[in-house]
């Protein structure tokens, strides 16, 4: 019956992590409507979005609902508040085509105050209307690296830089910057501070504040993607700020490469502890829901299938330490395994898509002493003397009550058992020890210290 009701309780745990994989692509389609106000095409305004950390899918989702909800409000303009380290490349490229695209002027501000438009930032700072930047800001620093920050070598890097070299100076040309200044970003790394990239024509305003770009941005003019000429008018409007929705927040926060490195531990952990205790529930469907999150985190961020399944594998050497006798060697495999799933997790374009190694090292050090902890409480069961069964009797001792010839009677554990001995006649209030047992009786020889009573 037992054996039933886990396969029960194991079947309704598959099911609901079946579930929670077929809902998990349409949450962000949920995320994108919750909370979404109604369209008012009668209101004239300014939309602002805000964009804080890495450019990443659920950052294009976001600022499409942002433009989409621009249009149907008649906005004047759209403007984006933004400080990142940078991104993916394929999402940096909808983000772009987005911006380019609008029939209202967009205006990127890299913002606050020694704000960052690093890497995917630059991209989206120069592919705007108007560009502007506040104080102590800087932009640039946007040579394609591997996924841990790392200078990419071979031929692969040069296809991959000259071709972001030429996107990044295709848009510079478009929107009339300084395409030179812009290039060097890419090929040398160049970054520039908020003075520099007005000086090099790569940003149009400097502002304080939002304030006082909206006062600047007044009476300016733009030329869309389109061809069509705009003056931006904003006397008289009013701010609408259209944040991320709980659902967007919730997504980005899953985005964060360290947190799905945690979730992908978690669950693999999880799994691990109900396959050391199978039954236990709540660590193997804990884990699993960790592990389809963590999945779907990854996805999001273009992780390499070749580094997850090494961190898998990394898992699965640490569990079979704990079975098999290995001296430590399936230990050091799996951190080297961890190590280098780790290393090539992330194939992005900015040094914002690697994964701490203070986390990573906290995994593995966690691991290394659960594993120790687990094996050391293995051998101490081991060694532990039985509680039931022969073996829990094995050892102790009784009184004999009647003389032993080579059979009489003993009293054990507080009742009467009959007892066998091979060492000749033992007297009656001697003290015996048990050496085995066979059905109801007991094998028996005399106490080492020989007492009689």
């Amino acid at each position: 019956m037992r054996k039933v009701g886990l396969v029960i309780r194991f079947r309704r745990q598959l099911g609901v992590l079946i579930l929670l994989a077929l809902c998990l692509p349409f949450l962000p389609v949920l995320a994108a409507h919750a909370g979404a106000p109604a369209a008012d095409s009668n209101n004239d305004s300014i939309v602002v979005l805000r964009v804080d950390g890495p450019i990443v899918p659920i950052v294009a989702r976001y600022l499409e609902r942002g433009f989409t909800y621009a249009r149907e409000h008649n906005a004047s303009l759209v403007i984006i508040e933004l400080n990142t380290p940078g991104g993916l490349l394929d999402t940096t490229n909808d983000v772009v085509q987005q911006i380019m695209n609008q029939p209202m002027p967009v205006v990127v501000y890299v913002s606050p105050a020694g704000g960052w438009a690093g890497s995917a930032g630059t991209f989206i700072t120069i592919a705007a209307d108007v560009a502007a930047m506040a104080p102590g800001s800087r932009i640039g620093a946007a040579h394609p690296v591997g996924g841990q920050g790392e200078e990419i070598k071979g031929p692969m890097a040069d296809k991959i830089t000259e071709d972001t070299a030429a996107w990044v100076r295709s848009i510079a040309e478009t929107r009339g910057r300084d395409a030179e200044k812009a290039e060097l970003a890419v090929i040398e790394s160049r970054s520039y501070t908020d003075n520099q990239a007005k000086e090099f024509n790569l940003i149009d305003i400097q502002a304080r504040d939002m304030n006082d770009l909206v006062n600047k941005l007044d009476g300016w003019e733009v030329t869309l993607t389109s061809g069509a000429e705009r003056v931006i008018q904003t006397e008289g409007l009013t701010l609408d700020r259209l944040d991320m929705t709980g659902g967007e927040r919730f997504l980005y926060a899953l985005s964060n490469p360290n947190i799905a490195y945690l979730l992908l531990s978690i669950g693999m952990l999880g799994l691990l502890l109900e396959f050391y205790n199978p039954g236990s529930i709540f660590p193997g469907a804990t884990g699993g829901l960790a592990l389809v999150v963590a999945l779907y985190s990854l996805g999001t961020l273009e992780a390499s299938w070749g580094g997850i399944l090494l961190i898998m594998l990394g898992f699965v050497l640490f569990g079979l330490e704990i079975f098999v006798a290995s001296f430590g060697f399936l230990i050091a495999g799996g951190v080297i395994s961890i190590l280098l799933g780790s290393f090539m997790l992330f194939a992005g374009n900015s040094p914002a898509f690697g994964v701490n190694w203070g986390v990573v090292a906290g995994v593995v050090v966690g691991l290394i002493a659960f594993v120790v902890f687990t094996v050391q409480a293995v051998v101490k069961a081991q060694r532990q003397r039985a509680t039931t069964g022969v073996e829990a009797i094995v050892g102790d001792t009784g009184r004999v009550v009647t003389a032993l010839d080579p059979t009489g009677e003993i009293s054990f554990q507080g009742e009467r058992w009959t007892a066998i001995t091979e060492d000749g006649p033992i007297e009656a209030g001697a003290e015996v020890v048990v050496v085995w047992q066979k059905g109801l009786r007991l094998y028996v020889k005399r106490a080492d210290d020989g007492r009689q009573g």
